[in-house]
């Protein structure tokens, strides 16, 4: 077990997950407005947009718009998803986005099939073309991406060795186009993970490569979403995707039940008890978490903008 880290770095992720996954349309307008709020709490970083296949993911077909209407705030990285060559060169004709590098790969080649439409040959060409045209473009950040780090609704329970296979492939891939890869995301994209699955595949890959940063991609569909992340802030972990008022959900996880990251202000709320710097205006992002439930119109499951902070407790108690 590691000693806890002093500071995590905290990846917002709630509106690019939250809009792919609502049922319901929502407008080009309230999207930049939640944007624009969660620019405004001390979020080093918020992932805005999804360059995907609109008729696979509706939500996002106003990606274009979005991204040209938020009002970008010095010191906030604004990043983007895509999941192939035509998305990648959409985000390149975007401005103002942090454009990360990704290396993408999954412990279960069945969810890949199903999320991407590829198995593991033609994954790593798709990952030798992007990495030229990052490299065309100035793209020097990498990201190592796993999904289904910790289990798949299709294929089980999947072994650490699997996790570590892929890990190697990662770095691989990196070699051979001679790039770094920066820190290594290990998601729980159909919410598999328990603490101790956490402690396990996170010790295993530290284990295998000791310098290198992880990053926890944690779901809350069985409501473990916090209790894996304090697992990982016990095994060292500083980096965590998270989602606000519990935003989203995978639309390929055949569960009909999923859940979206854990929920941004509950891990800053958590991490502020045990003292955690986040640098995040707690309460600025309970704001910004009630603001999410009028833009989507229904509940979210976030638990503290119910409960409130307890610093705000404490200060009308003395």
């Amino acid at each position: 077990m590691s000693d806890l880290p002093q500071r995590i770095d905290v990846q917002e992720e709630g509106p690019r997950e939250g809009f792919q996954f609502e049922k319901g349309p929502i407008s080009t307008e309230r999207k930049i407005e939640l944007i624009d709020a969660l620019s405004e709490t001390g979020l080093g970083e918020i992932q805005v947009g999804s360059y995907v296949n609109p008729k696979r993911v509706p939500g996002w077909a106003d990606v274009e718009n979005v991204v040209s209407g938020i009002a970008r705030r010095e010191g906030v990285r604004y990043t983007a998803l895509w999941l192939n060559e035509r998305g990648l060169e959409r985000a390149l004709a975007a401005e103002g986005l942090f454009l990360k590098g990704s290396i993408g790969t999954s412990a279960s080649e069945t969810f890949m099939k199903l999320n991407q439409n590829r198995g593991y040959a033609d994954n790593e060409k798709v990952q030798h073309n992007q990495i030229a045209l990052y490299k065309e473009h100035g793209i020097t950040y990498f990201r190592g991406s796993m999904m289904a780090a910790f289990g798949c609704n299709f294929e089980g329970d999947v072994p650490i060795a699997k996790v570590i296979e892929q890990a190697e492939s990662i770095r691989r891939i990196a070699d051979e186009n001679d790039v770094k890869v920066d820190i290594l995301s290990l998601a729980d994209t159909m919410a598999w993970a328990t603490p101790e699955s956490v402690k396990q595949v996170v010790g295993a890959v530290r284990d295998r490569w000791p310098d290198w940063r992880i990053t926890l991609h944690l779901h809350d569909t069985r409501g473990l979403g916090v209790a894996n992340a304090y697992a990982g802030l016990q095994m060292g972990v500083d980096s965590f995707d998270s989602s606000v008022a519990g935003l989203g959900g995978c639309p390929f996880a055949g569960h009909k039940g999923a859940a979206g990251n854990v929920c941004t202000e509950d891990l800053v709320f958590m991490c502020q008890e045990m003292g955690i710097d986040t640098g995040i205006d707690l309460e600025a992002l309970l704001d910004a978490a009630r603001l999410a439930e009028d833009v989507v119109g229904h509940d979210l499951p976030g638990s503290v903008k119910r409960g409130g902070s307890l610093n705000t407790l404490r200060k009308k108690l003395h």
